[in-house]
């Protein structure tokens, strides 16, 4: 891992087969169409339903994603879980891949732990893995994990492991809270992501390398072409028509449900709309609402039917 990645990156949904299990053929094709919309691939984030897969399952996807040819320097699989030997495990896997970087979350279930507590559990995975390729970006996403990423422990984390800790994404949902990590690092190296293409103009603006976005599932071109275009003229432009193609999708819906159901529709594949509970699938009506916001639009994914035609 010695390339960093840079632009706009897919937390990539995962598609399921009827018995629950993760569709590799499915998955690989969705991954290909992306590498083409020049989107990287952020396997295994939030979006991913990541914490509904176990470590195998993950591996033998990512695996699969390398066995098919798709390039890993452009991939950052997300490894971060609540155990230290999981995450070790996890990580070890996407180094010896040749991924350009992983995406940890916190250790999300004890709530209230200590700065200190966080700064041993990153850099006992630091350590175990042991290995100079390891690049690192922080996931900080307290609306869902609760626990947070402070600039205190990116200080230290750096201070002890510059090579390791490349970056972060902030999920937060907070512009504010990205520009504080922009200011405090701009004269380090450490690469910061925005969690939503609606921030990606202020992102870019500011100092920002891209973005970590769902919706890079369903509108990569789009997102990408104002990532190219951040200082042309009509760049505001670009970024207002995103959030309108983001608020189709997430404004009404569970964003994983809404991102599955439109790939469903635009390669005619009614597998796709599947979830692993506890999340549950949009509804009949919804789906159809959905569809018809989407024609309004004039929303297209280009490519999408003939990338993703596999035997089901």
């Amino acid at each position: 891992m010695t390339q960093r990645i840079r632009g706009v990156l897919s937390p990539v949904v995962t598609p399921f087969k009827a018995d629950l299990s993760p569709d590799p053929q499915r998955f690989t094709a969705h991954c290909r169409w992306l590498l083409s919309q020049n989107c990287g691939l952020a396997v295994f984030g939030t979006n991913s339903e990541a914490n509904s897969l176990a470590a195998e399952d993950r591996m033998s996807l990512l695996d699969g994603l390398a066995a098919a040819g798709l390039d890993t320097s452009r991939m950052m699989p997300g490894t971060g879980c609540c155990s230290i030997t999981e995450t070790v495990k996890l990580t070890s896997h996407a180094v010896k891949h040749g991924c350009a970087g992983v995406l940890m979350l916190p250790p999300f279930y004890y709530k209230g732990v200590s700065e200190e507590g966080l700064y041993r559990h990153f850099s006992e995975v630091v350590q175990r893995v042991g290995d100079s390729r390891l690049r690192i970006y922080l996931y900080h996403i307290p609306p869902v994990a609760v626990i947070g990423i402070t600039t205190g422990l990116v200080e230290r984390l750096l201070k002890a492991y510059p090579n390791a800790i490349a970056g972060m994404k902030d999920s937060s949902g907070d512009w504010n809270n990205t520009k504080v990590f922009l200011d405090a690092f701009a004269k380090s190296r450490f690469d910061v992501f925005v969690g939503s293409e609606s921030f990606l103009l202020a992102n870019m603006r500011s100092g920002g390398v891209g973005t970590i976005s769902a919706t890079a599932n369903v509108n990569p071109a789009a997102i990408h072409k104002l990532y190219t275009e951040w200082q042309n003229a009509d760049a505001d432009e670009q970024q207002a028509k995103l959030n309108v193609t983001r608020e189709a999708f997430g404004k009404k819906y569970l964003m994983i449900g809404a991102l599955k159901q439109g790939i469903a529709i635009y390669a005619d594949d009614p597998t796709w709309a599947r979830v692993r509970p506890p999340l549950v699938e949009l509804t009949a009506g919804q789906a159809q609402s959905l569809a018809a916001e989407l024609k309004q639009i004039g929303f297209t994914m280009p490519g999408l039917k003939r990338a993703a035609t596999v035997t089901a």
